[in-house]
């Protein structure tokens, strides 16, 4: 379904969660026995996590071997309780670089995976990523054609589900109906998957982080999603991952935004937290991989609506990373955002990082678009209002200059724009003077 031309973001969101609940009911409803997944969740080159919902309490046991049949299986247990809406977590060690396992769980569905190559190893690896999603038949064909292209990992940015409440129960029943898409499943039983939150899987539209209730949401994503950190511990989702020459942080725009004095201005909100500017800035500045993701629910421009919940609202943070980036010299710096169901490509100058800053929007997986959100901006290169899309990122290592490039692709898998390929060293600083 798509809004009329005209429809306002607030009129659309006011009647998007009917119509998600609605679309919903497209996809059978999940078996009230029986055992979703397992997934494959965080993935590193010497260990992953396995993710399952089981039908009852209890430990369960699952066997992970090697691809090629050599070796012996082993064997890892966990438990499912009531207190985790009886999903489990497996934390397998001892793993290798580059190599292929095989996943058995009683009662489960076919589970693989393949870890990432070692840091240092030239490789080419792809990524793909989206956001706003249903349980309908264009974001289930999403799911199909994300698995047809074969991406070494997927990254979903939010609205992944639509859920509209910080109600325990009611995040918990539609994290489980979102997973329990057959679809789904099968893609990401087969490779790793991270996620951050958008307004609507953290519990409202617009939402920021006065939000009540924000507790049972973020208990409700470490329950569904098998990261290898949430936030600082106690609070908000961010977390980061390497794959190969790729390093991706999930940037939380919504558990500390509007909570506070902001780091960047005291006189102004937050949006990151402090907690979250520190490990950002840390992490940064340690990454060693050539091409560095920064994702985030949210866009890093103003959408041009009466909605704060965007990176110009808080511009004031948004130069502080800028200016962080410039002055450490931080190269393959690019930026992902989801939320406003229309996909864009832009393109800032080098005055913002030291050289080009692309932004890639991907929005959304479902069908409802809104195109009173394809607005003018002076570093906009590529818009389409289109339904049932996502990107891949391709980092390629094995050539020289090393190479991004970007697909935006619909359910059918057509290009939206012509690809986009940046080398490594257009996203490298100038030599200082």
């Amino acid at each position: 379904m798509e809004p009329v031309p005209n429809v306002t973001r607030r009129e659309f969101m006011a009647a998007g969660s009917v119509v998600a609940l609605a679309a919903a009911g497209e996809a059978a409803a999940p078996p009230a026995e029986g055992v979703i997944g397992p997934l494959v969740g965080h993935t590193d080159t010497a260990a992953a996590f396995l993710w399952a919902r089981l039908p009852a309490p209890g430990e369960y046991t699952l066997s992970v071997r090697r691809g090629d049949g050599t070796g012996t299986g082993t064997e890892y247990a966990a438990e499912a309780t009531a207190d985790t809406d009886l999903t489990a977590k497996w934390h397998v060690r001892g793993l290798r670089p580059a190599t292929r396992y095989v996943v058995d769980l009683k009662g489960g569905r076919p589970c693989s995976f393949t870890t990432p190559p070692a840091s240092e190893t030239p490789a080419r690896v792809t990524i793909a990523l989206g956001s706003c999603a249903d349980e309908d038949a264009g974001t289930r064909a999403v799911w199909t054609r994300m698995a047809s292209e074969k991406p070494d990992a997927v990254v979903l940015a939010g609205d992944t589900p639509y859920i509209d409440s910080t109600d325990l129960a009611k995040q918990r029943t539609r994290h489980r109906a979102f997973a329990a898409v057959a679809e789904y499943q099968e893609l990401l039983a087969a490779r790793p998957f991270w996620s951050t939150w958008d307004d609507h899987d953290f519990g409202r539209n617009d939402a920021d982080g006065t939000l009540k209730g924000k507790e049972n949401s973020r208990q409700a994503f470490t329950e569904y999603r098998a990261q290898p950190s949430y936030g600082d511990g106690t609070g908000g989702i961010y977390t980061a991952f390497r794959w190969g020459p790729v390093e991706v942080f999930l940037i939380d725009a919504r558990w500390w935004s509007w909570t506070g004095p902001s780091f960047a201005d005291p006189a102004k909100k937050t949006l990151l937290g402090r907690a979250q500017w520190d490990w950002l800035r840390k992490a940064l500045a340690a990454s060693t991989a050539p091409f560095k993701v920064l994702a985030v629910g949210c866009v890093w421009e103003d959408k041009k609506n009466k909605e704060k919940d965007h990176w110009e609202t808080y511009l004031h943070e948004r130069d502080a990373l800028f200016a962080f980036v410039k002055e450490k010299r931080i190269g393959g710096v690019v930026l992902f955002g989801g939320d406003i169901h229309v996909t864009r490509l832009l393109k800032y100058p080098p005055e913002f990082v030291g050289y080009p800053l692309y932004d890639f929007i991907s929005s959304p997986m479902h069908a409802r678009v809104i195109p009173s959100l394809n607005v003018k901006h002076p570093y906009l290169v590529e818009s389409k209002v289109q339904p049932n899309t996502f990107l891949t990122l391709t980092a390629d290592t094995t050539i020289k200059p090393a190479t991004l490039t970007a697909r935006f692709l619909d359910k059918d898998g057509k290009s939206l724009f012509t690809d986009t390929t940046v080398t490594l060293d257009e996203l490298t600083p100038p030599a200082p003077r």
